[in-house]
């Protein structure tokens, strides 16, 4: 990484972040530019940059923050947009906390806190995480505390694993006390004495009871026999042999075996004795006592069975394990792809504009010319399929932008009814399924229609022509057990299924069927594509998709939308207003010189007065000059340090808002999150026609 050095304020900063920090705008904070910022400011930069743990500074009252690598990857989600924003802004939840410290730290104090627990939003949802947290002023070059350094340890896994280590501890320490207990508190059940040489048994009372002795009988001779009768069948060899090997070696005899009670159930007892010698090392006695250990038993056979339980639980969270695993690489496979395919559909729809916009250009300057009239529409045919093809790239890699609204599925499946029976024919009966009052959705509409008649339509190919496609909407409630290694979490979502009675897929098929440019049609009878982009829009959508299918027995296709709470807006009809003008200046921004020239030519052919640069930097270059513009028609993607967001950016607080047209193959986000446009951002996708481009620039200025 080289070190940054394009002022004074970024020398020695290296990194990412230092990338970014000396990229931003900073004019628009209280901070200023950053060629003027304090030199103990720009020193805790350079430290926190050069620090491996999360590092922030809040810098002022409003504690803009200033953060290192480290720190971005901690934010997940909210980095980039946390840089150069107020604290509280940034982390809204826990708002409170950060003026306190802020406060605290501009007052001269300093603040720690040991896994200090807090509420954070992580993918929208509020979760529970604990933090080593230090925080310490830092003075201007007056001396006077001007901001916070912040250094950030997230500890939530650390605390998790301790809490479980505890409890573990504490059960097995109940556990053991229990066994103990049951051990200690065992009722005695008797003495007894075994007479070798006679080979005669005596016990006290409550032996005889144990063994089921008759009240009457004589305990100076009680039978050996019955009391081994009632000894379980089982435990009768094995407590034979330690008896013997007791008598042998005059070790201490100790047996835990199974007594049959009068009522035919078993007690644990466990025996205790010795073997005694005469003078001539003879055994002649045996006594010994009889201990109730029945509770610490079933407490043992009780873990034992806890034990196997557990063993059990971890071999089925070891296979899902795997089974997750399988999933993520089979995700990961599918992203890689992805992103090969979303780079080559960026370049090619600039291919296809060059293409385009000359041909377009030539049939104005050939309006007369029959042949070519002819050989321009042609082309321009094959450029609009090379454009869908792009599309549906675009679809599958989830660089497609999206324009997202609340409905109501009742309002696809009604828009959808006619256009599907045209479109499968008569020959297919369509059944529609949907609940009374299905919860609403946010998607694409133009873009779920697509997805909706994708999958019928391979329906119908697997059918034949002929059958019943039944097509319905549940509302359904996901658990965590379900959405484990799918990437979207517990809730309610709408279900959309499409089913089919067809041919159906083998496993290996159904494996690949989401890959681009699989397909088991004959050659020209389908691209490949169309599950791809089902699959891409559906995961664009924050969404889930699955597919069973078995040979000869038909295909189920789910996809799984979240539910959202917000109404549906209103339609409301708006009046076209005449076209005005062509009079007005726009800045054309464009790196690839052949797409910037044939839209110049278009729009200097319409009468607009035309201002071009190659790239940002160049562009904000000229608006910084002074120079007066009244749309700025800027590509998406483009080199340099200036994105054409924050030209954007630029245009909306000038006084008055100058209008922004963006125009790209794919905007990999720079103009929106996970490629979903907001409601003020005006896109014109590669590759376009005039008539296209004409209406945009009339819309974007009349907006």
């Amino acid at each position: 990484m080289q070190f940054l050095s394009n002022n004074h304020g970024c020398v020695g900063w290296n990194g990412e972040m230092a990338e970014r920090i000396c990229a931003f705008d900073w004019s628009l904070t209280d901070l200023g530019d950053i060629q003027h910022w304090p030199k103990s400011l720009c020193c805790a930069v350079q430290m926190l940059l050069a620090s491996p743990l999360p590092m922030v500074m809040l810098w002022g009252r409003a504690g803009y923050m200033i953060y290192n690598d480290a720190y971005s990857e901690f934010a997940g989600g909210r980095h980039p947009y946390l840089l150069g924003a107020p604290v509280e802004l940034g982390w809204p939840e826990v708002a409170e906390f950060n003026r306190h410290v802020v406060d605290t730290c501009l007052a001269g104090g300093t603040l720690s806190f040991r896994n200090k627990e807090l509420v954070l939003l992580r993918d929208g949802v509020p979760e529970d995480v604990w933090m080593d947290l230090y925080y310490s002023p830092v003075a201007d070059d007056e001396g006077i505390p001007a901001g916070v350094l912040a250094m950030v340890v997230e500890t939530t896994e650390y605390v998790i694993s301790e809490r479980r280590r505890r409890e573990a501890e504490d059960a097995y320490r109940a556990d053991n006390e229990r066994v103990r207990l049951a051990l200690n508190a065992g009722a005695l059940l008797g003495s007894f004495v075994w007479d070798i040489k006679g080979n005669t048994l005596s016990g006290d009372e409550r032996f005889a009871r144990t063994f089921s002795y008759p009240a009457t009988r004589n305990l100076a001779d009680l039978s050996s026999e019955i009391a081994q009768a009632l000894i379980h069948p089982d435990d009768r060899r094995w407590v034979q042999e330690q008896v013997d090997q007791s008598v042998a070696s005059g070790a201490p005899f100790n047996a835990e075996y199974r007594v049959q009670r009068p009522d035919g159930a078993y007690l644990w007892v466990l025996a205790s004795g010795c073997c005694e010698f005469d003078e001539q090392g003879e055994p002649f006695r045996f006594p010994g006592v009889l201990i109730d250990i029945h509770e610490r038993k079933t407490a043992e056979e009780s873990l034992l069975r806890f034990t196997r339980n557990l063993e059990q639980r971890v071999a089925d969270e070891v296979k899902a394990r795997l089974d997750t695993e399988e999933q993520l690489r089979q995700s990961q496979k599918l992203e890689a792809i992805g992103g090969l395919t979303g780079g080559v559909a960026h370049d090619f729809n600039n291919l296809l504009q060059v293409i385009a916009g000359n041909l377009h250009l030539l049939a104005r300057h050939e309006p007369d010319n029959a042949n070519v009239q002819r050989r321009v529409s042609a082309s321009i045919a094959a450029v609009e399929r090379g454009a869908k093809l792009s599309s549906q790239l675009l679809a599958f890699a989830r660089r497609q932008p999206l324009t997202p609204a609340v409905c109501n599925p009742w309002q696809i499946f009604d828009d959808l009814g006619e256009l599907l029976q045209r479109a499968l024919g008569e020959t297919i009966q369509i059944n529609v399924n949907l609940p009374d009052e299905p919860w609403r959705i946010f998607v694409d509409r133009h873009q779920m229609e697509n997805a909706i008649l994708n999958l019928a339509i391979n329906a119908r190919d697997a059918m034949k022509g002929e059958g019943v496609i039944v097509l319905g909407a549940d509302n359904v409630c996901l658990d965590h057990e379900f959405c484990a290694g799918k990437g979207i979490s517990a809730g309610d979502y709408i279900r959309v299924e499409v089913v089919d009675s067809g041919v159906g897929m083998a496993p290996e098929v159904l494996a690949q069927a989401f890959e681009p440019f699989f397909t088991t049609k004959a050659d020209g009878q389908g691209t490949g594509l169309g599950l791809s982009m089902v699959f891409g829009f559906v995961k664009q959508s924050g969404g889930h998709i699955e597919m069973s299918s078995e040979v000869g027995q038909g295909t189920r296709v789910q996809l799984y939308f979240p539910r959202s709470l917000r109404p549906v807006p209103s339609e409301t009809t708006t009046q076209d207003s005449p076209q005005r003008g062509g009079h007005e200046t726009i800045l054309v921004v464009e790196d690839n010189e052949a797409v910037r020239t044939s839209a110049v030519e278009l729009l200097l052919e319409e009468g607009y007065q035309i201002l071009t640069a190659a790239n940002g930097d160049a562009a904000m270059q000229l608006l910084l000059e002074g120079v007066a513009v009244d749309l700025i028609f800027t590509d998406v993607v483009m080199p340099g340090l200036i994105k054409s967001s924050e030209l954007a950016a630029w245009a909306k607080v000038q006084t008055p808002p100058v209008a922004v047209l963006f125009t790209s193959g794919h905007t990999r986000d720079i103009i929106s999150r996970n490629h979903q446009l907001s409601a003020d951002t005006w896109l014109l996708s590669k590759p376009y026609g005039p008539e296209a481009l004409l209406s945009m620039i009339r819309d974007v200025l009349g907006g």
